[in-house]
């Protein structure tokens, strides 16, 4: 693939053609937050505008992970309109989202949690009633905490595309949307394996590990790697 030039915060970059600029960036050493976007599967959805960057002589602002670069182009990941844009859209997010991170069990890892102090965000000018949706713990492996979810689609797309388990998906419209599980019904009546990946891949704690719960912060686990012997693909 041919090398093009472009400029990123004032700085001039060789990037490959085609590329996403959030691609090009990274490669460049040049961070731009992100919450949805998963890229080393590939995921790159632009839902959560998070990464929104400014592109010269394009009116609006953009998403970096789905913006491909082009030769010349001239870009903006950190002004003032960019930050003002990113804070009034985590704002939003955390205006339906509990704030009772000294007890969620995602504190210390939670990206939403690590993108409020990065923008210096302490509370929402946003005033909204919050959602009070039913905790899905009814099972031994995972609880559901959905007034949590910031639909993302992290776990939608891990399901679907990556263990292609079908049993998770958006559902209903507009404010109402939510994750919902095979149609309605609650992840022990589904056909869910249990497989965990879902919780792996949440950004925040609307998906946590049962057995785990209550144990401890991620960061006092120790990690080993081990494979599971639920089925015959070693995982």
């Amino acid at each position: 693939m041919s090398l093009i030039n472009i400029t990123i915060d004032n700085i001039k970059v060789r990037a490959e053609e085609g590329i996403t600029i959030l691609d090009a960036a990274k490669k460049a050493g040049i961070k731009i937050p992100t919450l949805c976007v998963m890229p080393e599967l590939g995921f790159t959805p632009g839902s959560c505008r998070i990464c929104v960057v400014e592109v010269v002589d394009v009116p609006a602002l953009v998403a970096s992970c789905a913006y491909p670069v082009r030769e010349g182009l001239e870009i903006h990941t950190n002004n003032k309109r960019v930050a003002r844009a990113r804070k009034m859209t985590l704002e939003f997010l955390l205006a339906n989202h509990p704030l009772d991170c000294m007890t969620c069990e995602k504190s210390g890892s939670c990206i939403l949690e690590d993108l409020a102090y990065d923008l210096g965000i302490k509370k929402s000018r946003f005033e909204q009633n919050k959602k009070e949706l039913t905790v899905d713990n009814n099972n031994p492996f995972i609880v559901r905490e959905l007034d949590k979810c910031v639909l993302c689609g992290r776990c939608v797309e891990i399901c679907n595309e990556i263990q292609q388990s079908n049993i998770i998906d958006f559902g209903y419209r507009g404010t109402k949307t939510e994750i919902i599980v095979e149609g309605g019904t609650d992840l022990r009546n589904s056909n869910c394996v249990f497989c965990g990946q879902c919780v792996a891949v949440c950004p925040v704690g609307a998906l946590i590990d049962k057995e785990a719960q209550g144990k401890g912060r991620t960061w006092e686990f120790k990690k080993v790697k081990t494979t599971c012997n639920y089925c015959g693909c070693g995982c």
